[in-house]
């Protein structure tokens, strides 16, 4: 029964009152209540009515029992608006999106932020918009979500919520800034999975700067399988149209344009839909490197494995030999596509229009992912194949031991090794790996912290993906509020 006021008179009234409560079966259930109404005749009086309350049955304002409120609110947490209000209608609940979406209520925030905190960035649109989210490294739970990822906002969260004495993050200059500013004397750890995909980057690189060297060394290496040329010597193709090489031309010219006339990096990016890496890209690297890149990129047909004995055949017999013979031949070779195939390559040939065949090499990726792995985990011929890269460019090779020497310290936290580790890439490793060092060294107190302590970013990359699906789920018909709620409400 409600408090009834301490002076004044008051009147009583029998009322009736409908709750939904939980289906029996398929059954809506409604419980009917008679219960008193109560009014106060008292002027000054701000409460003029009161109604009476059955305790573990009903709430002020619902029109449903608390158990049924329970399970609406859990249906909420776990799907949200209209995914929820789908499920109801199926179990016989009466709720639509909004009703279900009201019952969502974020937890108060802590007045003092966390011992270890985690702090990482998440897209509302990859690209364009991105908010912060921290977490609980050793609780494992979401703390709070901020709308943007800039220094001013991250800093006056630490200051509003001190406290924080390890602080795991990656390489975000934003985050170190605020950190400093708000938390000075709180311990940052770079996280390692961000060390190491940085570190893969620079591998990358670095094969993809020295493909010329296998591309030289494989044809040193074939040229004695080629039958003599008794005959006339393949015509000098042209760089094929396709459509990746059009656009590499487009947008090399667009981006030069727009900065020749002044324009930023960043407006240029916006004008023209790319990411500012791209547009640094494209700014600082030459067309024809360009172009040979987006040829590299183009897919390996079916008939690619056959184009050098197509074209030593096309030679050998000075063009004077049909498609069908062609086709046959290579089909007992254990070629598998189409008749029509073989007769286009055959025309692009006499056109003087056939691409040059592509030397059998492995891909700077491919070749990043062997060095990347633990040995153990490679098969013979994976192990066999980087043994030949190895032998043929040093750069690889260098870059190859100092990426598996920092896999190592990564692995077994030994930071106290890493001022080593940088002293070597710097004097003599390829340039990505010296600009790979270079980053290690200006954040050389975060690095070291999380080569040697145990924690790290792994839980709010979990959350974080959490987000990301929690997103998708709602993007384009939420609030930034309802997603902040819905990502601190924990199932």
């Amino acid at each position: 029964m409600p408090e009834l006021p301490e002076t004044g008179q008051t009147r009583t009234q029998l009322v009736q009152r409908s709750l939904d409560e939980r289906p029996l079966g398929s059954q809506r259930v409604v419980v009917r209540l008679r219960v008193r109404w109560y009014f106060c005749d008292r002027k000054q009086c701000s409460r003029k009515t009161f109604v009476e309350q059955v305790p573990g049955l009903t709430e002020w304002h619902r029109r449903s029992s608390t158990g049924l409120t329970g399970w609406l609110r859990s249906i909420a947490v776990e799907l949200g608006g209209r995914p929820a209000a789908r499920l109801c209608r199926r179990l016989r609940l009466a709720a639509g999106r909004t009703r279900l979406i009201r019952l969502l209520t974020a937890p108060p925030v802590q007045d003092r932020a966390p011992r270890v905190l985690g702090v990482d960035e998440f897209a509302f649109r990859k690209g364009c918009t991105y908010g912060t989210v921290l977490v609980d490294v050793e609780a494992g739970r979401v703390v709070d979500v901020l709308p943007d990822r800039t220094s001013e906002t991250f800093a006056a969260w630490l200051k509003e919520h001190p406290g924080a004495e390890i602080i795991c993050r990656d390489r975000a200059t934003a985050y170190t800034k605020a950190i400093r500013e708000a938390a000075p004397d709180a311990l940052e750890v770079a996280d390692r999975w961000h060390l190491l995909q940085n570190l893969s980057a620079a591998v990358e690189k670095t094969c993809h700067q020295h493909r010329d060297c296998l591309r030289k060394h494989a044809r040193q290496e074939t040229e004695p399988t080629v039958p003599e040329p008794v005959l006339i010597e393949l015509p000098v193709s042209a760089l094929p149209r396709t459509q990746i090489i059009e656009r590499t031309r487009h947008r090399f010219e667009d981006v030069h344009r727009l900065l020749e006339k002044g324009w930023t990096i960043s407006a240029i990016a916006r004008r023209l839909n790319l990411d500012r890496k791209t547009v640094r890209r494209f700014r600082d690297t030459d067309l024809d490197e360009l172009l040979a890149s987006a040829r590299e990129r183009r897919p390996n047909g079916i008939l690619e494995p056959f184009k050098a004995y197509l074209n030593a055949r096309f030679a050998e017999t000075q063009g004077q030999v049909s498609g069908t013979r062609l086709f046959l031949e290579i089909h007992e070779r254990g070629y598998r596509g189409s008749r029509q195939v073989v007769r286009k390559h055959l025309a692009a040939l006499r056109a003087s229009t056939a691409e040059p065949v592509r030397a059998d090499i492995p891909s700077p990726r491919k070749i990043t992912s062997w060095i990347m792995r633990p040995r153990e985990t490679l098969t013979e011929s994976q192990d066999q194949r980087l043994l030949q890269v190895r032998l043929t460019c040093p750069d690889i090779t260098r870059a190859c031991d100092l990426a598996r020497t920092f896999t190592d310290l990564v692995r077994h936290r030994r930071g106290y090794l890493l001022p080593e580790w940088i002293r070597q890439a710097e004097q003599d490793a390829p340039k990505p790996m010296q600009g790979f060092a270079g980053f290690l060294r200006q954040d050389l107190d975060a690095v070291t912290a999380g080569l040697t302590l145990s924690w790290s970013s792994g839980v709010v990359e979990g959350h974080v993906n959490r987000v990301k699906t929690l997103k998708r789920a709602m993007y384009g018909r939420a609030s930034f509020e309802l997603l902040r709620t819905r990502i601190l409400t924990q199932p």
